[in-house]
């Protein structure tokens, strides 16, 4: 049985973060944001829109 990934992840250029990636899920389209800094560390957290829910990536649902 082949292995489906669950997530995508997508690393957009931006400044100042070392490393900042929009990760989403394949199956509930939810998108997180991942901020990795050399000397600080890292964090993470869930993406909202304007009235705080989720944001969701509906290409990825519509996919499925």
């Amino acid at each position: 049985m082949a292995k489906t990934e669950r997530f995508i992840v997508d690393t957009p250029k931006v400044k100042g973060a070392t490393t900042v990636q929009v990760i989403t899920d394949k199956e509930t389209g939810v998108q997180y944001l991942l901020g990795m800094y050399a000397t600080l560390g890292s964090g993470m957290t869930v993406l909202v829109d304007a009235e705080g829910k989720p944001l969701l990536n509906q290409a990825v649902l519509d996919e499925n």
